[in-house]
């Protein structure tokens, strides 16, 4: 092999090892992001957990090692109940969420006239903030001046105004009330993408065969939403658990507690504790509990497996 052959080949090797490193670079700046953002967060928690961190009475910081999470599951009075709080609101969030948005998503797949206007109208509550439809809620709800009232005093249902937020089982109603008319549009926009996806064929053919429109539905949409519907209620049972702006600007909390979920008590730790060891302890909790939840759901649902 002659010397100019064997620079060649050192400069084609070069450039090759150049061309393997390129990729890497353009995430780079992804994954510093993620890094500063997320992973140094989540770090930053799982060090706390294990501290006495208290901003109000920073003589008594120290490492705790495991005393947090003791006391969690022996002397914390409030975690087991908000946790049950927690279970309740999922539940109720994203089942009912996933039923009304799936109504939704068949009522919108239809052909009408002002289609497109109605399906823009229908996804407005999702475009809103948390904290304008808490503003929005907290003024329907309220006892002198509320819509709801107004109306139910009209309708006779009703002999004097109510409220709704400071009743221990009518506030945590009114809260779920409240996060269904902003959820369900998330669960009607997925499923009414996934919706278009189905070849019309099949319904032209299950019709032919003589199947009723029930039977379409379950042996034909059920079976093409199947993975779409396990990965939204997936996503919203993580977001509903950690929902923590509509139920603070509405009820805090209260009263007595009703609706404290976990993260709402972690969120009163933080804010008004400023207990941040202790908050921290029950966020890895609750991290957790999520992830072990994940797993599980997605193993026994057989996400993205042919049945």
């Amino acid at each position: 092999m002659s010397t100019k052959q064997l620079s060649e080949n050192v400069k084609a090797e070069r450039r090759f090892k150049i061309d393997n490193w390129i990729p890497y670079l353009f995430i780079l700046p992804s994954f510093l992001i993620i890094a500063t953002f997320l992973f140094y967060p989540i770090g930053t928690v799982f060090y706390y957990s294990f501290q006495n961190y208290d901003i109000s009475a920073p003589f008594y910081n120290s490492f705790a090692g495991f005393d947090n999470f003791v006391k969690i599951f022996t002397e914390d009075k409030l975690f087991f109940p908000s946790l049950l709080t927690s279970l309740k609101w999922v539940v109720s969030q994203v089942g009912l969420q996933l039923i009304f948005g799936l109504i939704f998503a068949l009522l919108l797949n239809q052909t009408f006239r002002l289609r497109g206007f109605v399906r823009a109208i229908a996804f407005i509550p999702w475009a809103i903030s948390g904290v304008l439809a808490s503003v929005m809620w907290s003024l329907m709800y309220n006892e002198h001046m509320g819509v709801f009232n107004d109306i139910l005093m009209k309708l006779g249902i009703i002999s004097e105004p109510q409220a709704f937020l400071a009743g221990t089982t009518s506030a945590f109603i009114s809260v779920i009330i409240a996060e269904l008319w902003r959820g369900i549009p998330f669960f009607a926009i997925t499923l009414l993408a996934s919706l278009q996806s189905i070849p019309e064929e099949l319904y032209e053919a299950s019709e032919i065969d003589g199947a009723s429109k029930w039977e379409s539905f379950v042996h034909i949409t059920l079976p093409h939403l199947k993975n779409t519907i396990v990965l939204t209620t997936l996503l919203r049972t993580v977001w509903e658990f950690n929902n923590v702006d509509l139920i603070f600007n509405l009820t805090g909390g209260g009263p007595a507690n009703s609706t404290t979920t976990l993260t709402m008590y972690i969120a009163n730790l933080a804010i008004n504790g400023s207990d941040f060891g202790y908050g921290s302890a029950l966020t890895v909790i609750s991290f957790v509990l999520l992830f072990a939840f994940a797993i599980f759901y997605l193993k026994i649902t057989r996400y993205e497996r042919e049945d």
